[in-house]
């Protein structure tokens, strides 16, 4: 008998690449799901959506920080400082001077009375006192001896006090500050800062903005990644059923021709063949269970249960998957307008646009309204106190810049030219969501022409099963025959589940292209 040739090898590839993609551990079990509920498990569990929603939080409260540069600052300050020399407003020698104040005065007056004598009116009065009452000369040296006796005592009496009071002065200029505390509390109320405040909230705005089209461009991205898991699995579960028919068709095959070569109507080689097709099949269906294993975990994985359980879909059991052919005609405009990624290259060029006039906000006038209260140890209002004492004061604060040597102008030119070159990576990526639109289009449209050629394949390899049975059975067709009609039945079932699912995936990825993401 004629040995035939089929792609069978290539069927049992196909079936092997759809059983790679993915890695797992062991299973378990778990309820049915849809594939909305499998979407919603992974945008509430994922990781990285998880990652993106925080990311949005952080932009959020960015943007409450930046709002409050518009309201006024109230700080308080505490300082304490230990020196080891204190702040002296009279120098050493004028504090020795102080300290001996009375001591030189009165010596000086001693020396010039000493020198001088007494005043010529005193002298020519006493002269005149003797010349009239010659006894009372014993009289007036006796009074004279005790004017000088009381006169020194006095002299140093008064030397001592005024010493005292040189010493008092020295000692109230002592200021003490070598224990120096400093308290205030001070409030400031930017009045004009160049624009910078307001170019600072909106870059915050756009920031959280952008931070929210990455949060949806991470859905878009999870939920076709579940879509093709989910499909994955609704493919090799098809293909499983297939498989295991094209297994039991071999099976019956096998029976029939052992019973023909017991009638002498078929040869060890037939029976060889047939066992050879049987083992392919057995080796198909184990990897196809594999696949469906593994696919499982992944989207276990994805939806973030736990990869022991194995969810069973609501459409794994269906043997004809639901689907509607309806052509697609690009759509554009609408993916220009509502790609995430898109959108995010527009808010960075707004971005860079705030950037660039917070950088020339530093160039222009700055005015602030300050005020506050502040106390210090030792006390400044009251001589050097030793005690707390403080004030209250209010002001206006204005800075101008004058010459930097061109550092404000260079950073306003960097921030331009990074807005220029957001614009252009904006265009860039247009042209590239333009030409995916139109592929993944075309995919759509594509996916349906298959279908079409798929089912009319399918009833074609039917009916030739069909006729190939009906001639082994009559002995008008031989064994390489039916199992070429088998094979092509097998792979027009193949080819059917893979454009079904096709379209499913392609409208997946059409969906996202177009920024819709469900």
């Amino acid at each position: 008998m004629r040995h035939i040739k089929t792609p069978f090898k290539a069927l049992l590839c196909m079936f092997w690449l759809l059983a790679l993609p993915v890695a797992a551990q062991s299973v378990g079990e778990t309820g049915t799901l849809t594939l909305d509920s499998c979407r919603a498990m992974a945008l509430r569990q994922g990781k990285t959506m998880a990652i993106a929603a925080l990311e949005r939080d952080k932009a959020h409260y960015n943007r409450q920080a930046a709002r409050a540069n518009y309201m006024p600052k109230i700080d308080f300050m505490g300082t304490y400082q230990r020196t080891s020399q204190q702040v002296s407003i009279l120098s050493d020698e004028q504090q020795a001077a102080l300290s001996q104040m009375g001591s030189t005065m009165v010596g000086g007056m001693q020396q010039s009375i000493a020198t001088s004598g007494l005043p010529e009116s005193m002298q020519q009065m006493a002269a005149q006192i003797l010349a009239a009452n010659p006894e009372l000369a014993p009289l007036l040296q006796q009074g004279q001896q005790m004017a000088s006796q009381y006169g020194t005592l006095f002299a140093g009496q008064m030397a001592e006090t005024m010493n005292l009071v040189g010493s008092g002065i020295v000692d109230a200029f002592d200021t003490d500050t070598r224990n120096l505390g400093i308290i205030s509390v001070m409030f400031t109320q930017p009045l004009y800062m160049g624009g910078k405040i307001r170019a600072y909230d909106r870059l915050t705005h756009y920031s959280e903005e952008l931070a929210g089209e990455q949060l949806r461009g991470e859905e878009q991205e999870i939920i076709l990644n579940v879509d093709k898991a989910y499909w994955q699995i609704i493919a090799l579960s098809n293909k499983l059923r297939i498989a295991t028919a094209y297994r039991d068709m071999l099976k019956r095959l096998d029976d029939d021709v052992r019973k023909m070569i017991d009638e002498g109507v078929a040869t060890r080689a037939n029976e060889l063949t047939v066992n050879v097709r049987l083992n392919e099949a057995e080796m198909t269906l184990m990897r196809v269970e594999d696949g469906l294993v593994l696919s499982r975990m992944l989207l276990a994985q994805l939806c973030g249960y736990d990869l022991q359980a194995t969810p069973r879909l609501a459409d794994e059991t269906l043997e004809n998957i639901a689907v509607t052919i309806e052509n697609v005609d690009g759509g554009v405009e609408d993916a220009l307008a509502q790609r995430p990624e898109l959108r995010q290259l527009r808010l960075a060029t707004d971005i860079y646009g705030e950037k660039m006039r917070i950088e020339r906000a530093a160039m222009l006038p700055q005015l602030a309204l300050t005020g506050g209260y502040m106390t210090t140890y030792p006390a400044l209002t009251n001589g050097f106190e030793t005690r707390f004492r403080g004030m209250w004061n209010v002001g206006v604060s204005l800075k101008i810049p004058l010459w930097h040597w061109g550092e404000g102008l260079n950073k306003v030119r960097a921030a331009k030219t990074e807005a220029d070159i957001a614009r252009l990576r904006m265009a860039e990526v247009g042209e590239k969501v333009e030409l995916q639109v139109r592929q993944t289009a075309f995919a759509v449209n594509e996916a349906n022409r298959k279908l079409q050629y798929a089912e009319k394949n399918l009833e074609k390899a039917e009916e030739n099963l069909r006729v190939a049975r009906l001639g082994f059975a009559e002995g008008m067709v031989t064994t390489s025959d039916l199992l070429a009609a088998q094979t092509a039945w097998v792979g027009a079932e193949s080819d059917l589940v893979d454009a079904r699912i096709d379209i499913m995936l392609t409208r997946a990825a059409y969906a996202k292209a177009l920024g819709r993401g469900r």
